[in-house]
């Protein structure tokens, strides 16, 4: 039976048990004999010392720094979320170093793009040193002053920053889907030590490009050169499986025409024959039916998915042996037929078709014009939160732009050093213009602003506050957008009619969900955001700094006594549910519902209902046996609702009986 510690994902653990796995033989008494093994890999130990490598003072504590496991939580924040219940994406208040951490269960290997702009380590942006020790008491010491800067006079001004960043690369990597990509903004004063790091994090041969992005046409002033761009740095997580977008092509010619309009053949064939091949995609490979006999004027033919008698069975080719697959699955196929056709080409072989009704080309690694430069940025903001609320964010079409090229129209994007939301805004913008369901993860440090700046006196007192802020308008101005639309407005003229919304469009009544603060358009486009903030957990320790040589024998007894509850007691139990849920690893936006049972409340999590949690007091077998009958795969029971050994034993014994996991917390 497993107790929870209160910890997040043991990283060395997990890795040591994978190596396990594969190279039983390179471990004795539990013990990994690291030469055997590489030179099981064709890596022979020699005397040579005199190899290529990337180090600096620091590096090795960072690495142990990065899987140090986490004491920490993240606690609902309702009251500034947006659509709490339902929404999919998050806005995590907290150091992005510990919460990478907390999220290695949930999201290992789930997020398929992350974009982040970093400190540029210019000399007057803020780089923190983490502590090794206790990295929940430093945060718990930032956030309560100014943060500092990383002067180019201090003796290690590259170093801490490469310090910064190490651990948080390491464990953001673990989090991308083997398909995904990393987008890293920077300048010419890290440039170099960032394309060293991350060939170090993500591997030389994952390295996908440098974009150099036109951020000040006229330039400014820099040495000798009037400096007129920055970089973004671009990495997959594994180069052979990456899978990236074409962006749109403005003023696009066509073709072919039909009924809807202008359209152009894309093969419905994916390419990549060694990465996507029937072996490890067999969803992938199924038949089309074509109408071969009745070709159109253009030579193009109708498509089914289900068998038609005189329609001819296409299968995608088989090229060098492998069974190659199409790009979509056959849902897909199914639910959007109409944007498929078929052409038998002069060597006779029938080819399935997408229309694009949107030509595109492969990005281009030099990114210009007057929506990117960095003004633009900077007025966007001024539009929704006012003047001089925050330096330097960046442009939406930029974050746009790689939004679209990175991801797809379901994927979920990370951004760990969120600032003012710009990737947020951008992934909700993008949902409302395709129709798209991108979700995002947003993680900020909540830094105090200056008690002099403009943004502290308009009442933002951390940049948290400016980020939030950011896309609760953000969302109300998508949402007034959109009642240009016919449909939309008729919509929205029933709404005011019936009293749901004021007149102006999302102005809820004050009596209305505080957590709803506007609505969104239709079903699928989610205009929200769930807010937690990064706490100690909300399991008691053992407070082992503590002598007890200290205290008196009266005190030693109190404090044995208030560890025997194991809770704290100004915690909730949606803190805990939450803090559950995330290092078992389910998601943070599953659904969560309570409901009684003798008049004892436990949490169904997730539509399926495969986790129930319950932290009653007192829980009796009659009790966990009415819970299992609603067959979950998983119980967490609290600990101290176990009165004894024999009912835990007897809890126990009655979830094996069921095939139910039980944990204890």
């Amino acid at each position: 039976m497993d107790i929870m510690d209160g910890m997040s994902l043991n990283i060395e653990q997990t890795n040591k048990e994978k190596l396990q796995a594969v190279f039983p033989e390179c471990f004795s008494e539990d013990v990994l004999d690291i030469d055997k093994l590489l030179s099981l890999c064709g890596e022979y130990i020699t005397n040579d010392f005199e190899k290529y490598k990337f180090e600096w003072k620091g590096k090795s504590e960072c690495l142990q720094l990065a899987q140090k496991r986490s004491m920490g939580t993240l606690r609902p924040v309702k009251d500034e979320s947006i659509n709490f219940d339902t929404t999919q994406n998050v806005y995590i208040k907290g150091d992005n170093l510990e919460v990478l951490k907390l999220l290695q269960t949930a999201y290992y290997r789930k997020i398929k793009m992350i974009y982040i702009d970093p400190p540029y380590n210019t000399g007057n942006d803020f780089v923190y040193e983490d502590d090794f020790a206790d990295p929940m008491a430093r945060y718990k010491e930032v956030t309560q002053q100014t943060t500092k800067s990383n002067p180019e006079t201090m003796g290690r001004f590259h170093t801490n920053w490469l310090n910064m960043m190490y651990p948080r690369l390491m464990l953001a990597s673990n989090l991308l889907t083997d398909d995904g990509v990393i987008f890293i903004s920077i300048d010419d004063n890290e440039i170099t030590n960032l394309r060293k790091l991350c060939n170090e994090v993500f591997g030389e041969e994952n390295f996908v490009a440098t974009l150099t992005v036109i951020v000040k046409p006229e330039g400014r002033r820099y040495g000798h050169f009037a400096k007129t761009h920055e970089y973004i740095l671009v990495y997959a997580k594994q180069i052979e499986t990456l899978t990236m977008n074409e962006v749109i092509v403005e003023g696009a010619e066509y073709q072919y025409f039909d009924d809807i309009g202008g359209f152009n053949l894309k093969g419905l064939r994916n390419r990549n024959v060694q990465a996507f091949n029937s072996s490890n995609r067999p969803n992938l490979r199924y038949p089309f039916y074509v109408d071969i006999d009745n070709p159109n004027k253009n030579g193009l033919c109708t498509v089914s998915v289900n068998k038609v008698d005189r329609y001819v069975e296409v299968y995608p080719s088989t090229i060098n042996g492998l069974e190659s697959v199409w790009r979509w699955g056959r849902e897909k196929a199914e639910n959007e037929i109409e944007k498929l056709t078929a052409y038998k080409g002069n060597d006779n072989e029938i080819r399935i078709f997408q229309k694009e009704r949107k030509l595109t080309q492969t990005a281009k690694t030099v990114l210009s014009g007057k929506e990117i430069i960095s003004n633009k940025g900077t007025k966007e903001l001024q539009e929704l939160l006012g003047k001089g609320i925050f330096d330097f964010p960046k442009p939406l079409k930029l974050v746009k732009m790689l939004t679209s090229i990175g991801m797809n129209e379901n994927d979920l994007i990370l951004d760990f050093f969120s600032g003012s939301a710009t990737t947020a805004h951008a992934a909700m913008q993008l949902n409302a213009e395709d129709g798209g369901n991108r979700k995002f993860i947003c993680v900020q440090l909540p830094e105090l602003t200056d008690e002099n700046s403009e943004a502290y006196k308009a009442g933002y007192k951390t940049i948290c506050d400016i980020g939030m802020e950011r896309i609760r308008r953000a969302g109300q101005k998508i949402l007034k957008e959109f009642s240009d639309n016919e449909e939309l407005g008729m919509r929205n003229e029933e709404l005011k009619q019936s009293g749901i919304i004021n007149e102006e469009l999302g102005n809820e009544k004050e009596e209305t969900n505080p957590n709803s603060k506007f609505l969104t358009p239709n079903s699928s486009l989610d205009l929200g955001f769930k807010v937690f903030e990064l706490d100690t957990s909300n399991l008691k320790t053992w407070d082992s700094t503590l002598s007890l040589d200290d205290y008196a024998q009266e005190e030693i007894i109190e404090r044995m006594k208030n560890i025997l509850s194991r809770v704290k007691t100004e915690r909730t139990a949606l803190d805990m549910v939450y803090e559950i849920m995330l290092k078992i690893g389910k998601p943070l936006t599953d659904t969560v519902e309570a409901f009684e049972i003798d008049g004892k409340t436990a949490y169904s999590i997730g539509e399926d209902g495969n986790l129930i949690i319950c932290l009653a007091k007192d829980v009796t077998p009659e009790y966990l046996e009415k819970l299992c009958e609603l067959k979950p795969s998983k119980l967490v029971v609290g600990k101290d609702a176990l009165f004894n050994d024999t009912a835990m034993s007897n809890a126990l014994y009655i979830c094996q009986d069921r095939n139910i996991e039980l944990k204890l917390v």
